[in-house]
């Protein structure tokens, strides 16, 4: 053979070689972080959508539940404050130890049981006869959402695609905010029609609890979950059903041998104590005036002398509505970072200038009220948004249990001081002292807050 003959052989093989790869594309692989939006993605959104609806409305129904309630048990200042922030205190417990057993049980067990608890507590609400009562089963109410909020957040970013994470994950606080609303207009509606009103308006949570429970049985485990246990088969097997088979984990966040250990310990190491304390810190700083405010605003729009017939706690409840939708367009829209500082200095001056307006000038309270419940409400996105972002798999139910307990163990405090601080220092001093907690937050969030709106699920996770 000649060198014509090599080099016209050579030819025929380069020049036949594209077509051959025209012919039989070799499929590439996509990772789970980049998997299209599909009907599965839907329903585990609706599951954890319709838990936080559930949550929102069983907290919602006690601050007009609670004035029904007086007539009967009358209650003072201390009873106010326990029966308010109980439930709160129960979100502590529940998200530490519910998140900690997520994190070595698995997702799918604690997605089932937090809301077993929920449903048997909101039900027995109807039979109390004291305020101790009422109190241990809000604690336990609290208890399970407490576990609900460590496990859902974490399920439903183990499963999102980064595309639509940000969306899906500050829709929490939309749907939230919807049953916050409907247990707050039916409480403004009917706490007061009948003398045992208050009783049917705390166990009507049983309802969307039950079938939120219901609809959960069969929900699959979470495959990060189960890839960083080192159950590699049962992983892959979740995703082949319900992403196909071109669908890869890419590394789960963790190795297949299940070496990697979790526990609260590890969010203290080096890589990652910075973005733990700032998951804590923020939160506090953040749901501290949002449930000292909303879960007495009767009393404080009473303190302003805005009675319920002037329209201000309707008006109200539509801002926070309102801005729990322009939350999301603004979580798809502006970084994490900017989003959170902005939204901290615009709560912490209207606080600021709601303490220093005289209680003659309503209309310009309602404005810097419902300039507050706006920016309050959108912001709020982010607390569904930052702390799964912000955790490798192995202590992701962790990490966000541990800043849902340190945020709800600050909102529990605050919720018991802030009638306590109206009767003893008066409005506009305790408004001034919750405007000093959102500024320490916009510190924490300049110094500490990571940016993690475009990076995958395991990215994120890093140092």
């Amino acid at each position: 053979m000649n060198n014509q003959d090599i080099q016209a052989g050579t030819f025929a093989v380069t020049a036949t070689a594209p077509r051959a790869s025209y012919a039989a594309p070799a499929t590439k692989p996509v990772p789970l972080d980049d998997v299209p939006l599909n009907g599965f993605h839907i329903k585990i959104a609706g599951l954890t959508f319709g838990a936080h609806f559930t949550e929102g409305y069983a907290l919602g129904t006690i601050g007009y539940a609670l004035a029904s309630l007086n007539r009967q048990m009358p209650l003072d200042a201390f009873w106010m404050g326990m029966i308010g922030s109980s439930a709160l205190m129960g979100i502590f417990l529940g998200s530490l130890v519910f998140g900690w057993l997520s994190d070595r049980m698995g997702r799918q067990k604690i997605f089932l049981l937090s809301f077993v608890i929920i449903a048997a507590a909101a039900f027995a609400q109807f039979y109390v006869r004291s305020p101790f009562e009422l109190c241990v089963l809000r604690v336990l109410i609290g208890f399970g959402m407490g576990g609900d909020f460590a496990v859902g957040h974490s399920i439903l970013a183990e499963f999102s695609p980064r595309k639509h994470r940000g969306t899906l994950l500050g829709s929490f606080s939309v749907v939230w905010t919807v049953g916050y609303v409907v247990a707050n207009v039916l409480g403004l509606e009917y706490a007061h029609s009948a003398p045992d009103a208050w009783r049917w308006l705390l166990a009507s949570a049983t309802v969307p609890a039950l079938i939120v429970l219901l609809l959960r049985i069969g929900t699959p485990e979470s495959p990060r979950w189960l890839h960083g246990k080192g159950r590699i088969a049962e992983a892959e097997a979740i995703v082949l059903k319900h992403f196909g088979p071109n669908v890869t984990l890419d590394g789960g966040g963790a190795d297949h041998q299940g070496n990697v250990r979790g526990g609260f310990a590890r969010l203290f190491k080096k890589d990652l104590i910075r973005r733990t304390l700032f998951n804590c810190a923020f939160f506090v700083c953040l749901v501290i005036p949002y449930f000292a405010v909303y879960t007495f605003l009767p009393t404080i729009l009473k303190a302003v002398h805005l009675t319920e017939g002037s329209g201000a706690d309707f008006l109200l409840n539509g801002f926070l509505v309102l801005g729990a939708l322009i939350g999301i367009w603004l979580t798809i829209q502006l970084p994490r970072r900017v989003f959170l500082i902005g939204s901290f200095a615009v709560t912490c001056l209207s606080l600021v200038a709601l303490s220093l307006l005289p209680e003659s000038a309503s209309v310009a309270m309602i404005v810097a009220f419902g300039i507050f419940t706006l920016t309050m409400s959108a912001f709020s996105n982010l607390v569904g948004v930052f702390p799964p972002e912000c955790f490798p798999t192995e202590v992701r139910a962790c990490g966000v249990g541990l800043a849902i307990a340190c945020s709800r163990l600050g909102s529990a405090v605050g919720t018991f001081l802030l009638p306590l601080g109206i009767a003893q220092w008066g409005f506009h001093a305790t408004m001034m002292a919750l405007a000093a907690v959102l500024l320490i937050g916009m510190v924490v969030s300049i110094a500490w807050a990571p940016e993690t709106k475009h990076l995958t699920l395991n990215e994120a996770s890093g140092a």
